[in-house]
C-alpha cells in the first residue's frame, strides 16, 4: 500500500481533488493523519478535517495539538461542532476544552447533547493533574447479581460507545465498586454462572483527588491497562487507561526535565512556543542562578590574599568547582530518577545519605590520587600544592555527592518538587563550599 505523505495531501488540496483524499486517507492511522493534518495550512487543514470520514473524525480530531483543535472548532458550523464533542470520548472532551478560551468553551458545550454536557462539566471541576481530571467515563458496568448471559448481553448493547470493553466493572445498587471482571474470565464461565462467584475482589483502584502521577506508578507497579476511579463514597465514577497514561508520564518527564534545567515548565512544543514565552521561562531561574553565584564572587573576594601570594592557586579554581558540580548533579539525577519510580521515599534518607557518603568516598579517593599524580609530573617538586589541590578535590566531591543525594529528599519533606534540586541549584551550592573548603586547606598548608 502507498502510504500517503505530506507533499503528495498537499498537492492534492492543490489540484482540489477531494476524491482521492477521501480514498487514500482512511487507509492511515488515526495518530498518522493527525500528523498530516498539523502539518498543514490552518485553512487547508479544515478542508481535510471536513473530508474524514464522521465515524473517525472525533478519534483523529483527539490526537491534534490544541491551537489546531482551537481553529478547526473555530472554522467548521455549529452542527459539526456538536456531532464532533458528541462523539469525542468524556476525558479527551474536557483535555481540549481547558485549552480553549472562554467564549469558544461556551459555544462548544452549547452544541453539545444535555448528557455530554453535563458529564463534561463535571469532569472540568476535578483538580487539575489529578485522576478524576484524566479519567473517562465510559466504561461497561455490570451488577454483581448478573449471569455471565445477561452480562454478554449487557455488553453487546452498550460496547460500541465505551472506550474499553476488556475490563468490566462489577458494582452494586448504589454504584459502589465491589468487583472486577475481564471478558476473558466471561468467556470460559458458564453462561448462567453469577459475576458474584467469579469477579475478582481483591482491587487496585484511585480516588478522583489523587495525583497523576500516583496514578502512574499504579500502572507501572502492578502492569495495569485501566485502573477504576471512586470518589470518596466508593462509587465508581470513572476509569483511567493506559494511553492517558503514557501521555502522563510524557508530560510528568518532560516537566521534571525542564525543571532539572532551570526553566520553568511549558505544557507548548518548542516550534510552537513564541520567543517571549521561552524567554520567560528562563530568565526568572537564570536571575536566581546569577544572584545566587554572587556568593561563590564573595568566598573569592575573601580569600584574594591566598591566591595573590601563590597566583598558580587560582587556575584550579575551575576544575573543582567544575568536579563539584558534575559530582552533586550525578547524585541529585540518581536520586531525583528514583523518587520518580517511587524507588526512593523520604523514608530512605538515612539510607540514601549512608550510600552516596561512601559512594563520595570511593570516587573523591581515585580522583584526589589521579589529580596528586598529574599535579606532580606538571610541577616537579611541588608536593605541598600538589597535595592541598587534592585535599581539596577529595572533600569537594564528598560534599557535593553526599548534598546532592539528600537535597532533593529534603525539597520533598518541605513538599517542594525535588526536580528543583538539581544541577543549577546544587552546583551553586557546591562553588561556594568548595571553594571555602579549598582556601580553608590553604591557608593550613601552604601558609
Amino acid at each position: 500500500m502507498e502510504i500517503m505523505e505530506l507533499r503528495d495531501l498537499e498537492q492534492l488540496l492543490k489540484e482540489k481533488d477531494f476524491k482521492t483524499i477521501r480514498q487514500k486517507l482512511p487507509l492511515l492511522r488515526d495518530a498518522d493523519i493527525a500528523i498530516l493534518i498539523e502539518g498543514l495550512s490552518p485553512e487547508n487543514a479544515v478542508l481535510v478535517f471536513r473530508a474524514l470520514p464522521k465515524d473517525r473524525a472525533a478519534e483523529i480530531f483527539a490526537y491534534l495539538v490544541s491551537d489546531m483543535q482551537e481553529h478547526i472548532i473555530g472554522a467548521i458550523t455549529d452542527q459539526e461542532v456538536g456531532s464532533l464533542i458528541n462523539q469525542l470520548y468524556v476525558d479527551d472532551a474536557a483535555d481540549f476544552l481547558e485549552e480553549l478560551p472562554a467564549n469558544m468553551v461556551k459555544r462548544v458545550l452549547k452544541n453539545a447533547s444535555p448528557e455530554t454536557r453535563e458529564l463534561i462539566n463535571q469532569f472540568l471541576h476535578y483538580p487539575p493533574e489529578s485522576a478524576g481530571s484524566i479519567m473517562t467515563a465510559e466504561f461497561v458496568d455490570l451488577k454483581k447479581d448478573m449471569t455471565v448471559a445477561q452480562s454478554f448481553k449487557r455488553i453487546r448493547r452498550i460496547a460500541i460507545d465505551k472506550e474499553t470493553v476488556y475490563t468490566c466493572y462489577v458494582i452494586d445498587a448504589n454504584r459502589r465498586l465491589e468487583g472486577v471482571v475481564t471478558v476473558k474470565r466471561l468467556f470460559l464461565a458458564n453462561d448462567d454462572t453469577v459475576l458474584n462467584d467469579i469477579m475478582e475482589t481483591n482491587l487496585i483502584y484511585a480516588y478522583t483527588t489523587d495525583d497523576q502521577e500516583e496514578v502512574a506508578q499504579l500502572f507501572a507497579k502492578y502492569d495495569l491497562l485501566t485502573l477504576p476511579i471512586v470518589d470518596h463514597e466508593h462509587r465508581l465514577v470513572g476509569i483511567v487507561t493506559v494511553d492517558d497514561i503514557v501521555e502522563v508520564i510524557h508530560q510528568e518527564a518532560t516537566e521534571d526535565f525542564q525543571k532539572m534545567a532551570a526553566m520553568a515548565p511549558s505544557e507548548k512544543p518548542y516550534l510552537k512556543t513564541s520567543v517571549f514565552s521561552l524567554a520567560k521561562n528562563r530568565i526568572t531561574w537564570l536571575m536566581i542562578l546569577m544572584i545566587s553565584a554572587m556568593i561563590t564572587g564573595g568566598v573569592l573576594a575573601k580569600y584574594e590574599a591566598a591566591f595573590v601570594a601563590i597566583p598558580l592557586l587560582v587556575t584550579f579554581i575551575p576544575m573543582l568547582t567544575d568536579t563539584g558540580g558534575n559530582a552533586g548533579s550525578q547524585s541529585s539525577t540518581l536520586v531525583i530518577r528514583g523518587m520518580a519510580l517511587n524507588e526512593i521515599t523520604t523514608k530512605d534518607f538515612g539510607k540514601v545519605f549512608l550510600k552516596e557518603f561512601t559512594v563520595s568516598l570511593l570516587v573523591g579517593l581515585a580522583l584526589s590520587v589521579l589529580n596528586f599524580g598529574r599535579l606532580i609530573l606538571m610541577y616537579p617538586g611541588e608536593y605541598m600544592m600538589a597535595l592541598t589541590v587534592s585535599l581539596a578535590l577529595y572533600f569537594t566531591v564528598i560534599l557535593a555527592k553526599t548534598v546532592g543525594g539528600i537535597l532533593p529528599l529534603i525539597a520533598k519533606i518541605f513538599n517542594t518538587d525535588p526536580a528543583i534540586m538539581a544541577a543549577p541549584v546544587i552546583t551553586t551550592i557546591v562553588d561556594a563550599f568548595s571553594l571555602i573548603i579549598y582556601f580553608k586547606i590553604v591557608e593550613r598548608l601552604l601558609f
